[in-house]
């Protein structure tokens, strides 16, 4: 059946399983994960572990999988993020399905975690295939709007290559940048983790496995909800100011 969604927005269950009821368990369940991976547990047996003792759906374990982190983690990816001032000309490599996905569940009103490490990440998947929704464009510009304030003297997209669709949402990103007068490079890759991870440049990415390891990064999904949805459907597990207050 083909994909007719307009919107990237929440799933038809997201009201009840992310409500202010479910909130407690899924801040409690989040805060046990990070104890565990903290510890060295392994973390498919970790999540079913604590999605066990909270009766999580499948959902729920995804959110708050997206969330946890270790403290080693966690302390690495605060010690090499970088602010909104240190980009002034400077170049900025995107992980481009990652922060642009981000953006649009958040205008199109879906769930938008806070994660444990201070990432903003949300809750769609795209198996394999991008589709373009009424949210694309507006989210395009507004993060070309925000790098052009911020001075960015560069900012270099990185799409996969694998993914359907990347060569027209390519088309799309470039002839905006040249409307605009942004100085955008956008390219196809098999697949961008290792490109960004070995960047030299600032990265703007919520993928855990980059920011464990790129040298410098930038919160950008974050920072542009921040800025330009105030309205956006946040759920806050980063357990931050709670302390965890059970045994696992």
């Amino acid at each position: 059946m083909p994909d007719r969604r307009q919107h990237r927005g929440s799933h038809p269950q997201d009201r009840g399983l992310f409500d202010l009821d479910a909130a407690p368990a899924l801040l409690r369940a989040t805060g046990d994960l990070n104890w565990l991976l903290t510890r060295g547990y392994a973390s498919a047996s970790a999540l079913k572990l604590v999605g066990d003792r909270y009766a999580l759906n499948a959902r729920q374990r995804l959110a708050v999988a997206r969330c946890a982190c270790g403290e080693e983690d966690a302390t690495r990816r605060q010690q090499h993020q970088v602010q909104t001032q240190d980009l002034a000309q400077q170049e900025l490599w995107i992980d481009g399905y990652n922060v642009l996905t981000s953006l649009e569940a958040a205008l199109s009103g879906g769930v938008i975690l806070h994660a444990h490490d201070g990432c903003f990440r949300d809750m769609a998947s795209m198996h394999g295939s991008y589709r373009k929704v009424a949210e694309t464009i507006p989210a395009i510009q507004i993060l070309g709007t925000l790098m052009a304030e911020w001075n960015v003297a560069v900012c270099r997209w990185l799409l996969d290559q694998p993914v359907s669709n990347s060569g027209r949402l390519k088309t799309m990103l470039r002839e905006i940048s040249e409307e605009r007068g942004w100085n955008w490079e956008i390219d196809l890759v098999p697949d961008p983790d290792p490109v960004l991870i070995g960047s030299d440049q600032i990265v703007a990415s919520a993928d855990s496995q980059i920011l464990n390891q790129a040298e410098r990064w930038f919160n950008l999904a974050r920072v542009a909800i921040d800025a330009r949805v105030p309205d956006a459907w946040i759920v806050d597990l980063s357990g931050e100011g709670v302390e965890r207050t059970s045994e696992t």
